[in-house]
């Protein structure tokens, strides 16, 4: 039996547009196994699309999986409700060729993807689009039901929010690769003033536990408090505890191995050579595809 010449077709965009349609996607969802079923829900809708009738295809599907994103966001918002502690994004594997694209990297990092957590639904979709993939005003209204000027204004609007509180600096990879090998150090041996070297004055650490693995139930704030948790910590670990490196949503970052199993990802934040903001993942469900799942390569 032949295969079917439309799915054939279908098919072969989707797989083009496949890396596009996962960090859009990811992007406005923070997870990496949300994103996953919504490019799911988007296959299942493209194949059933008449392509003869689709001008532009990735328009159309960047349509499918935005519509289906926001649908999730919301759900994902009443969830968020009753989580346990701060939240934080899903950790991300991404390739090295992810790094060079330093606006596809800024827009992953942890820092900045907490930034856009406080962005409304529509808000987060229209500054994703528009910033990060340079969709145009009339694709990203026909994907979020808005007409392109109010788009216009829900775009400015979102971009003022997020260059208000998005990171001062945009510092280099081997800038930030330098701060994580410092900070090993400093784990590695323990001492208070070690790890007061390494931290920025106003550094912030967040740990994600979601209710299931001990973390911090808040953010804290400031190098003495945060050097003192970690070195506490450290002191009286009895397993042995070793830091890999690792590349996490566009950057350098740490994989935490209790007894040779994965416990923690430490994504970091670097400005002027210190470490200025620390997200530890620590909620099981957050680290599922961490080990076996394929880097994000480039868009």
């Amino acid at each position: 039996m032949s295969a079917d010449p439309v799915v054939d077709r279908a098919t072969e965009t989707f797989v083009a547009q496949r890396n596009l349609l996962f960090t859009v996607a990811y992007e406005m969802l923070g997870s990496a196994v949300d994103a996953e079923d919504v490019l799911q829900e988007t296959w299942l809708r493209w194949v059933e699309v008449d392509l003869d009738q689709v001008r532009d295809q990735r328009a159309y599907l960047v349509r499918i999986t935005t519509r289906q994103a926001l649908n999730r966001l919301r759900t994902m918002s009443r969830r968020k409700e009753s989580y346990v502690g701060p939240w934080l994004p899903e950790p991300l594997l991404t390739t090295p060729d992810v790094a060079q694209d330093v606006e596809l990297a800024e827009s992953v990092s942890m820092a900045v993807m907490l930034v856009l957590e406080t962005l409304s639904p529509t808000e987060r979709a229209v500054f994703v689009l528009r910033e990060v993939f340079d969709v145009g005003y009339d694709e990203i209204a026909a994907a979020v039901d808005k007409t392109p000027a109010a788009v216009r204004q829900i775009a400015h609007r979102a971009r003022r929010h997020v260059d208000a509180r998005r990171p001062r600096t945009v510092v280099t990879q081997r800038q930030t690769q330098a701060a994580v090998q410092s900070f090993v150090r400093a784990l590695e041996g323990g001492g208070l003033q070690e790890l007061l070297d390494v931290l920025a004055p106003d550094v912030v650490y967040m740990g994600d536990g979601g209710g299931v693995k001990h973390a911090a139930l808040r953010p804290i704030v400031g190098a003495d408090k945060v050097a003192r948790l970690l070195a506490g910590g450290l002191n009286k670990n009895t397993i042995p505890i070793t830091f890999r490196p690792t590349v996490v949503n566009g950057s350098p970052a740490l994989a935490l191995h209790l007894d040779g199993e994965l416990d923690s990802i430490v994504a970091v934040h670097v400005e002027d050579g210190r470490i200025t903001g620390l997200y530890v993942v620590r909620n099981p469900e957050k680290l599922s595809r961490i080990a076996s799942e394929t880097p994000l390569t480039l868009r």
